[in-house]
């Protein structure tokens, strides 16, 4: 099997705002340990993949503090999209690409900012999935079985019967759901909670990408007609301009009758907000988190970092607090997921530098 990995990195992460930016956003940033989010993403594919085999989805903006974090990957693997068209688009085209360079790929897609500890059962789980993939010319997702009713997921129902080794036939995706339904869910036995990883022959992605999206694959037709030539920026930025913006997931995955399931049996989580920072954090016998100059006193269970000055709790509890030379935000825990608000409420005052 030659396997060829997709790592999706374009996006802003306005939840963990003030430190993540658009320039400079949550996967480009240090938030576990001294490396990156997507050095860590990267650094888990060793002995898996060689290097050249790499592929990196994001944008112009992103693509420079890229370059400098994994010096190890060729320029020409770091793919700018000229603009945000979500993951249907960002797969595409990444596939359309490696295909190029050879048609019998196998590619893992990634997110850039997922947190995953034991790296030996992860490549124990990826290559189960290839080998399906490469035999079946299945989509193979990845399902980690949840610890807990969690509303921040989507959830994968499939069927207990196995096709083959760790693999299950999938039944239905379900989006992000309530705390009641999350708890049924669990209860059920028979959900698991949707990674976002996935993995396939470029050709199985692309022929169901023709199949059920025939709008996405006419403009990957283009594009790909004039890859490795003068005109690619220019045709690239045309058809880019006019895909639909779509997930993988409800573009093709929830649509799809070829698509299985294996587990992931290794501790995961996909970072989606402060909140999970803090749970994954450790943290003192009052329960705080703590990172930079920091003082805390009869307070209880917060998430504090301030790199540039000195931040002190007094009397408080359950709070995030993320001190910036720019910004400062004070939010209850209960509340992480609102923080992409105050990006919004930036760009609608034009207050872009903050952004």
């Amino acid at each position: 099997m030659d396997i060829y990995v997709i790592i999706m990195a374009g996006g802003v992460g306005s939840r963990f705002w003030p430190r993540s930016r658009e320039k400079k956003p949550k996967q480009l940033i240090k938030i576990f340990g001294d490396n990156t989010m997507i050095q860590d993403t990267f650094n888990r594919l060793e002995g898996l993949v060689d290097n050249d085999k790499v592929f990196i989805v994001t944008n112009k903006v992103q693509k420079l503090k890229l370059k400098e974090q994994l010096s190890q990957i060729p320029e020409e693997n770091i793919i700018d999209e000229p603009f945000g068209k979500n993951t249907a688009a960002c797969i595409g085209l990444a596939s359309i690409i490696i295909k190029k360079k050879n048609p019998n790929a196998i590619t893992l897609v990634l997110p850039a900012d997922h947190y995953i500890r034991d790296k030996e059962k992860f490549q124990e789980t990826i290559m189960q999935g290839a080998a399906y993939a490469d035999k079946s010319g299945g989509l193979v997702t990845i399902g980690i079985t949840p610890t807990r009713p969690e509303t921040g997921y989507g959830y994968i129902q499939y069927d207990e019967d196995f096709v083959d080794e760790n693999i299950h036939k999938v039944q239905t995706f379900a989006e992000k759901p309530n705390l009641s339904t999350a708890k049924r869910f669990v209860q059920s036995g028979d959900f698991l909670w949707n990674s976002g990883m996935f993995i396939w022959k470029v050709d199985s992605i692309l022929r169901e990408i023709k199949e059920i999206m025939p709008d996405l694959s006419h403009g990957l037709d283009e594009i790909s007609e004039k890859i490795d030539t003068i005109d690619y920026d220019k045709t690239l930025t045309n058809v880019y301009g006019q895909l639909k913006s779509i997930s993988i997931d409800y573009g093709i995955m929830e649509k799809s009758k070829k698509v299985f399931l294996t587990k992931g049996e290794f501790d995961w989580s996909d970072v989606g907000s402060w909140e999970t920072v803090y749970d994954l954090s450790e943290k003192d016998e009052n329960g705080n988190a703590k990172v930079g100059d920091v003082y805390t006193t009869n307070s209880y269970n917060s998430y504090v970092v301030s790199h540039n000055k000195f931040t002190a709790l007094v009397g408080v509890e359950n709070l995030i607090v993320i001190n910036t030379k720019d910004s400062l935000l004070v939010c209850s825990r209960d509340h992480a997921q609102d923080v992409k608000l105050v990006v919004d409420y930036l760009r609608m005052n034009n207050m872009n530098e903050l952004t």
